[in-house]
């Protein structure tokens, strides 16, 4: 006689299993183009764009970094350069930079608590802010006023806390799922 199994069996192995690994692994990436979408639709332009795409990639590059790669970074910084109607590349280059530098943090950032985070988070969206006017002077050959990107800085600061929250139960319910 068999004993009885405790906990939670061993799902069958088959498509719904790959398919359930896939969508986890995807589900950064379509909640990040899903907030670039929302964020460009009430507004009829690009004000909350960086404001939604800057938060979601740092929080995923530190708490699940195999599911935010750099070319799935790439593909979220050429849509939002699509979405703001930004020159090519800034948004890209953007996005690429903080992606790169979080992932180098993230052994640090990881274990900090959540105001160390999001002090780190508001020097990357300033860093963010000053890397895209610097872009943006570079290739229109003309000094772009400085207060959007302060705006957007501030904005981006503003936004992290509840869009941190929001991934943050994401997050853990991914967790309980692959536990």
């Amino acid at each position: 006689m068999k004993p009885p199994i405790r906990g939670r069996t061993e799902p069958q192995g088959g498509f719904l299993r790959r398919l359930d690994a896939l969508f986890r692994a995807a589900f950064p990436t379509l909640v990040t183009i899903l907030l670039l979408v929302l964020a460009v639709v009430p507004m009829g332009g690009p004000g909350l764009l960086m404001a939604v795409a800057l938060p979601s990639i740092f929080f995923w590059t530190i708490f699940r970094p195999a599911a935010m790669p750099a070319p799935a970074v790439f593909g979220l910084g050429l849509l939002h350069d699509l979405l703001a109607l930004a020159p090519l590349g800034v948004g890209i280059l953007v996005l690429l930079v903080a992606h790169g530098v979080a992932l180098r943090l993230r052994d640090f950032l990881v274990r900090q608590s959540f105001l160390v985070v999001w002090m780190m988070f508001c020097a990357f969206a300033a860093g963010s802010a000053l890397l895209s006017w610097l872009l943006t002077a570079l290739l229109s050959l003309q000094l772009p006023p400085v207060v959007p990107g302060l705006h957007q800085a501030a904005v981006c600061a503003g936004v992290y806390p509840l869009l941190s929250w929001l991934l943050t139960r994401a997050h853990r319910a991914m967790q309980v799922a692959e536990a």
